[in-house]
């Protein structure tokens, strides 16, 4: 009588799926990418530098940065911009919030209003400030691949993106030492505690620690 010999089947490894699908591959988290969110006031000078060396739009792209750096403003709000929310003889910016944020009104600098003046100079009647070729709004998406362009050219070390100009503005001004309640109402700040972030990390907290 023949001996029936059973053999083992093979084993191979099953690929890592999810619902019957491969998964896809984990996505690196913002703290692998970068060691912070926001950017140096030096920094964003040399943003603003390089954006302004790059294509044909140099003196649109630099202004943007500056606005935005200056206003703290998300990149939506920034896209949405319109010259009705610009008053140059009065140097002021009605800052329309989103994200259920506070509107308010900002001052507007030197630098501001001469950047702003020569772009609506330079640029043709359209309601929105920053504009592509074609007259309409620049989009979100186009705002970020020209920031992540610019942080390579002027050499920051790590991936730029949009939001971190409105972190940069909430630390300038916790380093500056501004009061907290202020610094929510510029920024648009429902919740105070949105806001506390920014002057916790403050380096004047302390100040006078040693003595030596």
């Amino acid at each position: 009588m023949a001996t029936v010999v059973q053999l083992k089947p093979k084993t191979r490894k099953t690929p890592n799926t999810q619902n019957g699908k491969v998964a896809p591959p984990r996505r690196i988290t913002n703290k692998a990418r970068r060691s912070r969110e926001h950017l140096t006031p030096d920094e964003v000078e040399k943003l603003m530098g390089a954006a302004s060396r790059l294509g044909r739009h140099g003196h649109r792209d630099g202004t943007l940065i500056l606005i935005a750096y200056r206003h703290a403003l998300r990149v939506s709000e920034l896209v949405a911009l319109r010259w009705d929310q610009v008053d140059l003889k009065q140097g002021m910016l009605h800052v329309n919030r989103l994200k259920n944020g506070t509107p308010s009104t900002h001052p507007l600098r030197g630098p501001e209003i001469r950047a702003l003046r020569r772009l609506e100079r330079e640029g043709e009647r359209n309601p929105y400030v920053f504009t592509t070729e074609r007259g309409g709004p620049l989009t979100s998406s186009t705002v970020r691949k020209m920031l992540a362009r610019a942080g390579e050219e002027a050499g920051v070390g790590f991936p730029v993106h949009p939001h971190m100009l409105r972190h940069a503005a909430g630390y300038k001004l916790a380093n500056d030492g501004h009061d907290t309640r202020a610094i929510q109402h510029y920024l648009g700040h429902k919740n105070i505690q949105h806001t506390v972030r920014y002057t916790e990390l403050a380096p004047d907290r302390f100040k006078g620690f040693w003595k030596d």
